[in-house]
């Protein structure tokens, strides 16, 4: 049987064989971990990432408030309009307690928590409901006698809450 050994090369080969793994040994050696420059530049390029990231989460996180308020207030004039129905077409039995009555999930309380039905005004012939966000922003439905329904934004607190500004309707 046959095999290749080091003993049978040329001495110029075998030479030129421990070079190459001694260079290999010396390159794999050198390469123990990252530097400190590969380390800062991954560090700003998190940086730069969580720059732009965190204010977009922060705007997504203010339109979910608002939108929760938003869908309160609707709620409450889907159920101030069956009040109405159940009552010849009058507004005047139409609280937060009625509504409340009406519909179980209007909450009614007021909470740091969630949106709320803050107050509602009412007539024979209209309405209104107001919903507050957790962040301050009202949202009310109001309907007036000739059956014209106005949806407005108050933000007294942050002041740009209804689409950038203090006030607005949606």
């Amino acid at each position: 049987m046959f095999s290749y050994s080091s003993q049978h090369l040329f001495p110029s080969t075998q030479r030129r064989l421990a070079d190459t793994f001694r260079r290999l040994g010396e390159r794999t050696r050198g390469e123990d971990g990252f530097s400190l420059i590969e380390l800062l530049v991954v560090v700003i390029i998190i940086g730069i990432l969580a720059g732009i990231a965190i204010p977009s989460f922060a705007g997504q996180k203010g339109k979910a408030v608002d939108t929760q308020a938003k869908e309160l207030a609707r709620t409450a004039e889907t159920a101030a309009e069956a009040i109405s129905t159940d009552n010849n077409g009058e507004y005047e039995k139409v609280t937060t307690t009625e509504l409340n009555k009406y519909e179980p999930t209007i909450h009614i309380l007021a909470s740091t928590s969630e949106a709320y039905l803050s107050k509602t005004t009412k007539s024979k012939t209209t309405y209104s409901v107001t919903a507050k966000a957790i962040n301050g922003d009202e949202f009310t439905i109001s309907k007036n006698a000739t059956g014209e329904v106005a949806r407005t934004c108050v933000s007294p607190a942050t002041k740009t809450g209804c689409v950038g500004g203090e006030k607005s309707s949606w």
